[in-house]
């Protein structure tokens, strides 16, 4: 399925153009990092829209002349810089993209991704609404729906929207009195960077507070739009075996929604086409509740759990981290939500990785840039980044387990 729509953007909110270095991002060429956009000069590469397109047509031979389509875009290219794809390239391409990737979790149906053509959109209110209606119907009353949004793409002399955050739903981390952070400890910089922007924290602050949306624009600039409470589901998380984990008081969102990575189709790149598919249990788990540099709950369930924490030799913090994500299985399936284990994963990433060669390097795919990442986790600072926190020793089991199965996003 694939939906469309489109939108007018009323002239008066266009300021002048910024004259900015080439096709850059903002940050890495040494410039400012108040802004997400650049001025995008370059033109659309024309071997990479020849060979998505050869790809297209291969794949559907009902399509229509090839020779009459690459045609077409030649002429769009030579014209204007770029080229428009149709409903179903694009549609093609995202889907490809998902299962090239390997940002496609086992059972995925990729072929019945579902595809919202908001190509039209430009105004932050509307991107933002239109990411937390992708939360509702992805939702789907705990039958996560695979689906990405795709927004206006780059083109030359206009840059299109982009989106900070690095999902949708993410949780705020504060600091205290005492240095200790109260949330999520990964999201310090971003929490106080959209504070700086305005958001007001609850009154009364929690542990798993929504964080507001960031979306920019060229015509309007980084804009914050807050999250509505009813379009994310959340699993209050209990143990199968130990009644008192209920009373930690822990939950997670349903759908993981991420939002600061590109998509490129055709030598087309859309900065904006948030998509999900599902959680894999150790992503909440290990990576998000267990680590030290997120949740950082290991040592209290030890505790809890009457293990001897006084040295590393008990393998306390493995014990623990393995109860709190049989806590988040157990969880999520009581609430009939859809979820995967890590080592199904591993057994489906193996089978993909040995099912065949994968399309070209310049074929569709996702992709994150460092400064997207570092906007993700810091909001939009000026000057170098800080420097990367040290990992606790025990965690880099984990940082190795994501990075085989292709889930650190910081690559590192």
């Amino acid at each position: 399925m694939t939906v469309t729509r489109d939108e007018v953007i009323p002239i008066q909110q266009r300021p002048p153009e910024p004259v900015l270095d080439g096709a850059r991002e903002v940050g890495e060429s040494g410039g400012s990092a108040s802004s997400a956009l650049v001025r995008v000069d370059s033109t659309t590469d024309v071997s990479a829209a020849e060979e998505f397109l050869r790809a297209f047509h291969d794949a559907h031979p009902k399509a229509g002349s090839l020779a009459e389509r690459l045609a077409e875009v030649r002429r769009s290219i030579a014209e204007t810089g770029t080229y428009r794809h149709t409903g179903p390239e694009l549609a093609y391409g995202a889907r490809v993209a998902l299962r090239d990737s390997g940002w496609c979790t086992s059972g995925v149906p990729w072929r019945r991704l579902e595809v919202r053509d908001l190509r039209g959109l430009r105004n932050a209110s509307a991107i933002a609404s239109e990411c937390f209606e992708h939360l509702r119907l992805a939702t789907n009353a705990g039958r996560i729906q695979p689906m990405i949004t795709v927004f206006a793409p780059d083109a030359p002399g206009s840059p299109g929207p982009r989106i900070w955050n690095e999902q949708v739903v993410r949780y705020a981390g504060y600091v205290v009195p005492g240095g200790r952070v109260l949330g999520d400890a990964r999201y310090t910089g971003f929490t106080a960077a959209v504070q700086r922007m305005g958001w007001k924290p609850p009154s009364q602050r929690g542990r798993f507070d929504h964080l507001p949306l960031v979306v920019e624009t060229a015509h309007e600039g980084p804009k914050l739009v807050t999250l509505p409470r009813d379009v994310v589901q959340e699993v209050p998380l209990e143990h199968p075996e130990h009644p008192w984990f209920v009373e930690l008081g822990l939950r997670w969102h349903t759908v993981p929604l991420i939002s600061n990575m590109q998509l490129d189709i055709g030598g087309i790149r859309y900065p904006a086409a948030p998509f999900n598919t599902w959680f894999v249990g150790t992503e909440i788990g290990t990576r998000g509740l267990a680590d030290e540099n997120a949740f950082g709950i290991t040592r209290h369930v030890a505790e809890r759990l009457g293990m001897d924490t006084s040295t590393e030799r008990t393998l306390w913090r493995d014990r623990a981290i393995v109860e709190i994500n049989r806590a988040v299985l157990y969880s999520f399936d009581s609430a009939r939500v859809t979820i995967t284990d890590h080592h199904s994963e591993a057994l489906h990433r193996l089978s993909w990785l040995r099912s065949g060669p994968r399309t070209s390097a310049s074929g569709p795919m996702f992709s994150v840039t460092k400064e997207a990442t570092r906007r993700a986790r810091l909001g939009a600072p000026s000057g170098p980044p800080p420097p990367a926190p040290k990992r606790p020793r025990y965690d880099e089991l984990s940082r190795l387990n994501r990075r085989c199965l292709g889930t650190d996003p910081s690559g590192g």
